[in-house]
């Protein structure tokens, strides 16, 4: 019979698990990584906004997609064309940045399987005798290492003609010359700390589930076990 535990620290780690297995996916996916310098229309000032103020528009670069601002024509608008640039793993520009994408996907899909897993985790607390959040806390710190490795080559890769293009001939490895960090590249990091912490409050989680007075409350025959 299935015994449903919730403690507050399981249901943390459940939590920071979904959260970051999706905030590391979003990142992945956005071209945000790399800011270009701004372009004005036609070479010459910059767009007015409705206050009058000039915004040019930045293009973005990520591993594998970018964002840019067409030209537009008299009678069309302009607008922001987002999507991937590689239509092949091949062609993704930089060999450092096809590593990234390999480290970064295989760390994206243990800590999606292990979001999905943490659900289950209320009803089911062990297989084969080995804890689950245990087994998970490790899957989360191996993801962990697999995001750290491709975010370390990923500056790496700055020196490519794609980066080259968007950030000036003054970038190089580890220098993004007339580029800025976008909002996907923190997050990845903010993520991969987040993996850490989440494979570390795994071992705190499995012991509030495991707890005597967890214990006691099933051995009074107990079906769902609430504890703070």
């Amino acid at each position: 019979m299935c015994h449903v535990i919730v403690t507050c620290r399981s249901m943390l780690w459940t939590l920071l698990s979904i959260v970051v297995a999706f905030a590391e996916l979003i990142a992945f996916m956005s071209a945000d990584w790399l800011i270009g310098k701004a372009k004005s229309r036609g070479g010459s000032g910059a767009e007015p906004t409705a206050g009058g103020a000039p915004e040019p528009p930045h293009p973005t670069l990520g591993i594998y997609a970018r964002c840019i601002r067409n030209p537009g024509l008299q009678h069309v608008p302009r607008e922001t064309l987002c999507g991937p640039y590689a239509e092949s793993f091949g062609e993704i520009a930089s060999g450092f940045w096809q590593a990234t994408a390999i480290f970064l996907a295989m760390g994206i899909f243990i800590l999606c399987v292990v979001a999905l897993v943490s659900v289950f985790t209320m009803c089911v607390q062990s297989i084969m005798k080995k804890s689950i959040f245990n087994v998970c806390g490790l899957l989360q710190g191996i993801a962990g290492l697999f995001l750290i490795l491709g975010l370390i080559l990923y500056p790496a890769g700055w020196g490519c003609q794609k980066a080259v293009d968007y950030c000036g001939h003054y970038a190089s490895a580890y220098k993004p010359g007339d580029c800025s960090l976008g909002w996907a590249f923190y997050t990845a990091i903010g993520g991969t700390v987040l993996t850490f912490i989440c494979a570390v409050f795994s071992a705190q989680a499995e012991i509030a589930t495991s707890s005597d007075k967890v214990q006691e409350e099933i051995e009074e025959g107990k079906n769902l076990i609430c504890l703070l």
